[in-house]
């Protein structure tokens, strides 16, 4: 967990970028319907996970984090719910539905699926603040918590650049959408501004998130075993649960995996594979998750679109690796990629 005064730093930074409109635990017993009453002056906090749920050592755990540092500050309850296998936006309503019900205030919904749902269930519960990870809702009881996920993964491009080998390295994508495309989209051009010569090949698992992409770790590891078949010595993931697949590939391979979202070297289900984890490129779900909490204690909810980008380390590169300080020239390349993104010299692209 990060210290308290980098999340109070963050729920700052966050709060100063807001701008107009612009991815199971227990619950309490349901208080039942009150025409869109409950929840105003509650004190509790509820996540919904998104596909993969709890344990991807990714994504949902990242969101969970958050969770946890505001119930251990605030004395919240809490509640985290777990998806179910091909829901609907009406599974989904149901579920924010019943958490409103319940007196949860704030109401996180983990990914950008959760979309439609919270801009049916905020205008029902005014007095309720809600959360949506990677994407924008509108409406004035709701908070877009989003990420400049392709600046982390600019930072990521480097590094392959800097570790290949062989020139040739690796990116995998859960579902071919645009959230994803903007992992691609950063990854590349890191590399490509590193090194011209390096070849990046990439491949998304599925179309849909429906066929699995974010939830299938056999399909990451046939990815990536593909390409590692082509030469890549690299490769990056950006596919929720599947990216345990693809980590297992380049391991068993020994050759280097770029993680996501979390730090996936630290991660103790990862914990025979973290050798092989170079770094990953992270998004701090936690502190935007913490930071919703927190606006919502101190009285004044953070509303509208929260971009949490390198300048706010609302993403970053990790480097707890000791092998990442070993390769010649990468700390001081990414160090100087960093700062060219955050002064704007280093426009990164998201498509």
């Amino acid at each position: 967990m990060r210290r308290i005064s980098k999340l109070t730093r963050v729920a700052v930074g966050v709060a100063s970028l807001a701008l107009a409109a612009t991815a199971c635990g227990g619950t309490s017993s349901e208080a039942g319907s009150d025409g869109g009453e409950s929840g105003g002056d509650a004190k509790g906090l509820a996540i919904a996970y998104d596909i993969g749920g709890k344990g991807d050592q990714s994504f949902n755990d990242a969101a969970y984090s958050g969770l946890e540092k505001a119930q251990k500050e605030f004395g919240y309850k809490t509640a985290d719910i777990e998806p179910t296998e091909g829901e609907t936006d009406a599974d989904k309503v149901q579920r924010l539905t019943s958490l409103a019900k319940q007196g949860y205030n704030p109401i996180v919904g983990v990914g950008f699926a959760y979309g439609p749902a919270m801009e049916e269930v905020a205008k029902k519960y005014p007095k309720v603040s809600f959360g949506i990870v990677d994407s924008v809702v509108e409406g004035d009881n709701v908070a877009s918590l989003v990420f400049a996920e392709n600046e982390a993964s600019y930072l990521a491009g480097v590094a392959a650049a800097k570790a290949t080998k062989t020139n040739t390295v690796g990116f995998v994508g859960g579902v071919d959408v645009p959230l994803i495309n903007k992992f691609e989209a950063g990854y590349k051009q890191g590399v490509e501004d590193t090194n011209p010569k390096v070849k990046v090949l990439s491949q998304y698992l599925t179309q849909t998130a429906e066929e699995g992409g974010f939830s299938s770790p056999d399909k990451g590891k046939a990815a990536a075993e593909a390409q590692l078949e082509k030469n890549a010595d690299v490769v990056y993931q950006a596919a929720g649960l599947s990216g345990q697949g693809v980590i297992e590939a380049a391991a068993t391979a020994k050759k280097w995996a770029i993680g996501v979202d979390s730090d996936q070297y630290k991660q103790e289900a990862l914990a025979k594979y973290k050798d092989y984890i170079l770094t990953s490129a992270t998004k701090d779900i936690g502190d935007s998750v913490y930071a919703l909490a927190k606006s919502v204690e101190d009285g004044k909810p953070l509303t509208g679109t929260q971009t949490f980008d390198l300048k706010v380390d609302g993403v970053g590169l990790a480097d707890s690796n000791p092998e990442f300080a070993k390769i010649p020239g990468l700390t001081d390349a990414v160090a100087k990629a960093k700062e060219g993104i955050v002064d704007g010299s280093i426009k990164v692209k998201t498509e």
